[in-house]
């Protein structure tokens, strides 16, 4: 659920310790309940980050980059360690501390992201040094990676596949959790929110900030919602735009997505047939089914790409998913779907992709910073898994899956004929891997903190407004929800209205009433105010 901030087509979802001293402090959330002796994590604590310019041709000159190092495991800190990238913008002014932004995924780098759309928080700079950072296994922060072929669940959209007799595709998706394990390295063991939460607060305190304070979108909501849940002391202003569900099972989160992009595909549909340029034709009652087609084609027929490797039908989908998460792109992916379909030019859409053929054995052993350009190029696609399926403690058994996966791909398919299996191959590339966390379903709510302002946008075709809802009734009183009548997923980048409140509880601590909204704004250029029928 990557929160897709850039309008540039490329590719982008328990008791504090206030009290105690760093060692337990850095400890976290079961310090002060489990009544068990805590490891000793105040080395962590106690460092300083060295700034300096950030390398590479797309950094801007006035962009600072850094590191911290957190242990690998927070059980055993001994056992090993990595570091964690970090980027910032300086305040213009007097600061007041930091600012962090975690802009989406799971599995978004933070650091590339704010190279490129740094503009959008300059407003910040004005009380706020502007902060974000690669999560561990994401960007330059021991990047995990399938390696070549890695997703090999993409059997499950094959129409001939014999899914009343799944074994041969269980087998293949067991396959693919050991490759990833291979290529990945020692911390996929310890990837998940759970851990990126602790990595948030030593980042915190090497920041020399008191309190966090806090911008996180689509997936970074669930990051700042356990953050909340694991430190309450130390909240400061956090806001979570396009709210992530904290209860639902992937399954559920899976058909959420497909219906949700299946809304925002039809919107895109009603608006290209108006045009002459579309290339489904003029006739919104087809264009819909010349879209499965077209997938349903590429899935049995790849073409080559430039890049070598092929392109799928399911990799299509990939893109058109994320170039429906804002209208401003609608025109970008008019242009690029004509392109694949008259020329065979696959170009244009692979520009919104977010997977690609993974570079195996590029992690590095010692946990230190991987250069930019040995990032993975899978590592958005691999870390979205790794984070999700340590997010989430179902693991139903082969036996369960075989009595099941006939009626949820029927479910899936219901939900979207484009994106269901997409969402499907999604939820199953769990399986053989080892059963996630259930503290984010069970102990992640009643949070005891400072107030949150959570933000929900009624179009927004990835994290659906009714999370933001429950989201905020399960956090209890500290939530206070901001209702975007508009579209697209998150608020922030699209809304003016989202915009300034944000900033201006951010800046200023001035929260609007809880349930008060914004109006759309004006459609972007090119696209009518009745483009979605």
């Amino acid at each position: 659920m990557l929160a897709m901030l850039s309008r540039r087509p490329a590719v982008r979802r328990c008791a504090g310790a206030s009290a105690l001293a760093l060692a337990l402090l850095g400890a976290g959330l079961s310090a002060a309940a489990d009544d068990q002796p805590q490891p000793d994590l105040s080395r962590f604590y106690r460092q300083q980050p060295a700034w300096g310019a950030c390398r590479g041709p797309d950094m801007p000159k006035d962009l600072q980059c850094a590191k911290v190092t957190v242990p690998l495991d927070y059980a055993r800190p001994r056992a090993g360690t990595l570091d964690v990238a970090l980027a910032r913008y300086r305040a213009t002014g007097t600061s007041r501390g930091s600012v962090l932004l975690n802009f989406g995924g799971p599995g978004g780098a933070g650091i590339p992201e704010l190279a490129a759309e740094g503009r959008q928080f300059m407003d910040l700079t004005n009380g706020y040094d502007v902060v974000t950072f690669d999560p561990r296994g994401v960007g330059r922060s021991s990047p995990v990676s399938c390696g070549e072929g890695g997703d090999e669940a993409s059997a499950v959209a094959d129409d001939d596949a014999d899914i009343s007799h799944p074994q041969a595709l269980f087998q293949h998706l067991r396959r693919a959790a050991e490759q990833c394990a291979r290529n990945s390295g020692p911390v996929l063991r310890h990837i998940g929110t759970v851990n990126a939460s602790r990595d948030l607060d030593v980042i915190r305190q090497a920041l020399g900030d008191d309190k966090l304070n806090y911008l996180g979108f689509s997936y970074g909501t669930r990051l700042g919602a356990v953050y909340a849940a694991q430190f309450p002391g130390k909240v400061g202003r956090l806001a979570l735009d396009g709210v992530d569900t904290l209860t639902e099972s992937l399954a559920e989160q899976g058909v959420a997505g497909a219906e949700g992009q299946q809304t925002a595909l039809d919107g895109f549909l009603d608006w290209c047939t108006r045009d002459i340029g579309c290339p489904f034709g003029q006739d919104r009652r087809t264009a819909g089914d010349e879209v499965v087609r077209l997938v349903r084609s590429l899935d049995r027929n790849p073409v080559p790409t430039d890049f070598g490797g092929s392109f799928s039908g399911q990799d299509l989908v990939g893109a058109i998913g994320q170039a429906l998460y804002s209208k401003q792109l609608w025109p970008s992916l008019e242009r690029a779907l004509a392109s694949l379909i008259e020329d065979g030019d696959t170009r244009r859409v692979l520009a919104f992709s977010t997977g690609g053929i993974g570079l195996p054995g590029r992690y590095r052993t010692d946990g230190g910073l991987v250069d930019a350009e040995d990032v993975p190029t899978d590592n958005l696609s691999a870390a979205l898994m790794a984070i999700n399926c340590a997010d989430d403690p179902d693991r139903p058994a082969a036996a369960r899956l075989t009595g099941e996966l006939k009626d949820l791909r029927a479910a899936y398919d219901q939900a979207s004929p484009v994106f269901g299996r997409y969402r499907l191959t999604q939820l199953l590339m769990c399986y053989g891997r080892p059963k996630g966390t259930d503290f984010i379903r069970d102990r992640v709510k009643n949070v005891h903190s400072a107030k949150l302002l959570l933000v929900g946008t009624r179009g927004d075709p990835a994290t659906p407004y009714r999370w933001t809802v429950e989201t905020a009734r399960r956090l209890g009183p500290s939530a206070v929800v901001l209702d975007n009548k508009g579209e697209g997923h998150t608020g922030y980048s699209s809304s003016k209205c989202v915009h300034r409140k944000v900033n201006d509880f951010l800046l200023y601590g001035s929260l609007p009433p809880s349930g008060s909204s914004c109006p759309a704004d004006e459609p972007p250029e090119g696209v009518t105010s009745d483009s979605t029928g």
